[in-house]
């Protein structure tokens, strides 16, 4: 009988805790950005954290740790979903917006479906 006690009080500490955390960060507003998977240049080397911006007309990529990349003239040239082997380093269910930028540079951003549209925004299609 005290161990379903004890059990009941942690369920409930542990409830109330995680109801806690929950409101601070609904109160704290949503995180600036789009949360994404990059690797550069295109097709090559290891995918790596961070969140895209797409202030003041220039898309601007920032690491988790490092220094942020400014994409000038930043144009998505495709997308499609990661291939078996891409899958297994970033979410299957994204999508992958291959993107071309002055100076011949390119980029591959790794997006989940619901913010492909905000990142075109930030760094519109080639064709339009």
């Amino acid at each position: 009988m005290i161990e379903i006690v004890v059990a009941v009080i942690g369920v409930v500490g542990a409830g109330w805790l995680l109801r806690r955390r929950h409101l601070a960060r609904t109160a704290a507003g949503p995180v600036p950005g789009i949360p994404c998977m990059v690797r550069i240049p295109a097709g090559e080397g290891r995918w790596r954290v961070g969140r895209v911006y797409g202030e003041q007309g220039v898309a601007r990529w920032v690491p988790q740790r490092g220094e942020p990349v400014v994409l000038p003239g930043g144009r998505a040239t495709g997308i499609r979903v990661p291939s078996v082997k891409e899958g297994i380093s970033i979410n299957p269910g994204s999508r992958i917006v291959t993107c071309a930028y002055d100076g011949g540079g390119s980029i591959e951003i790794a997006v989940m479906p619901l913010d492909v549209r905000e990142l075109l925004e930030a760094v519109p299609q080639a064709g339009s």
